[in-house]
């Protein structure tokens, strides 16, 4: 089987997609294993990986993105194809990224269909505590760099910025941070901010997972059970508010309402991180760039997509870091035989021979619904 890089385009409206699917040592890792590996020329130059370095792992460097698609077996990608390569697709690809095909164009969706195309969703893949360990790490480094985000939205060189210190100082009080979601993103979330100083607060509906961040808070986070009068009360007080509410496939639930914002303090913040999934709160809109954060109902907002791209050096590492614990089975073992052995694999199958595979899209495209073990 040979795996395909193609360089990855921008979704659309949205911010430089720089990371990459796979860095050279993972490659070096597949080549080694006898999987052959074609990268499309400078496919890695925004995570700062050079063609020499892929071609040093023993990958070979194609100079188109047709080329790329066209002489791979399995296309591996970060961000699900845009528009314009639609038509390098072909018959009987495997095609494997962060699809989020339940948002994805219904026009990719039935193309995908047509053409017989098996496509896999690592965001969907499961372990067997219940975790997407591929969409899991990148929510890790997303967390992580929440601080940072706020901090420089906080700031009195931003056009409303609060001008708040995350962690205050002696004899002033910190800033006042809600996080939506304790999942793996609000939970590094949490830890970042305590770590910083700030006051914390978590609310989530899932009782373990607040006992989750509290230890790994060290109970330096409140947390809260979630409720909609819950939320109200938190939004009146919050400095900064964030959003980290996600159900793998499906659109995010609209929490936050319009009413709550504008009971915010002014020139507070609120950074909407489920915005890859349509956005948790009703004044979320997407927008490409940190430079194009917007003010509405005099709080600054930050609806950013693939905020990890941004240390896309650091984000390409750990995503070809989970991507290894997969990518030998699918490869040596073929495709039937790696679903079949993977329970982490097969709920990521959306489509297989025309078929959609996945609950998370519409069971009335292609040759209909049919469970992935019953194809196998």
């Amino acid at each position: 089987m040979i795996v395909g890089i193609p360089k990855e385009i921008a979704v659309s409206r949205a911010a430089d997609e720089k990371r990459v699917s796979l860095s050279p040592a993972a490659v070096g890792e597949l080549t080694g294993n006898g999987i052959s590996v074609v990268v499309e020329k400078s496919a890695g130059e925004g995570a700062h990986f050079s063609d020499d370095q892929y071609r040093q792992a023993g990958a070979a460097i194609v100079y188109s993105k047709e080329e790329a698609y066209r002489r791979a077996d399995l296309v591996l990608k970060v961000q699900v194809p845009q528009e314009e390569e639609w038509p390098f697709l072909k018959e009987n690809h495997l095609l494997m990224g962060f699809l989020l095909l339940g948002v994805a164009p219904r026009p990719l969706i039935q193309l995908i269909l047509d053409r017989n195309i098996t496509a896999i969703g690592m965001e969907l893949f499961v372990t067997e505590d219940g975790s997407h360990p591929v969409q899991r790490a990148m929510s890790k480094i997303a967390g992580k760099m929440a601080p940072q985000i706020a901090g420089r939205l906080l700031q009195s060189n931003n056009r409303m910025g609060r001008g708040i210190l995350l962690g205050g100082v002696e004899g002033v009080p910190p800033a006042d941070v809600v996080i939506l979601g304790s999942g793996t993103l609000g939970t590094n979330a949490a830890k970042s901010f305590a770590g910083l100083g700030a006051t914390v607060y978590v609310m989530d509906k899932d009782f373990r997972r607040l006992e989750q961040v509290s230890k790994e808070t060290g109970d330096r986070a409140v947390t809260l059970l979630y409720s909609q009068s819950n939320l109200e009360k938190l939004t009146r007080f919050a400095d900064v508010l964030i959003c980290s509410v996600q159900i793998p496939g499906e659109r995010a639930p609209v929490l936050v309402t319009r009413e709550m914002v504008r009971g915010m303090k002014p020139g507070s913040v609120l950074i909407d991180f489920s915005v890859d999934h349509g956005g948790v709160s009703e004044t979320t809109r997407l927008t490409p760039t940190e430079d194009m954060a917007y003010i509405q109902e005099n709080v600054t907002h930050f609806a950013v997509p693939n905020v990890p791209s941004w240390v896309a050096r650091t984000a390409s590492h750990v995503l070809s870091n989970a991507l290894l614990s997969y990518l030998p089975s699918i490869c040596h073992a073929g495709v039937p035989r790696a679903f079949r052995d993977s329970d982490e694999i097969r709920p990521g199958v959306c489509t297989y021979r025309g078929y959609v595979t996945s609950a998370h899209l519409p069971e009335n495209l292609g040759k209909g619904f049919r469970a992935i073990e019953s194809l196998l």
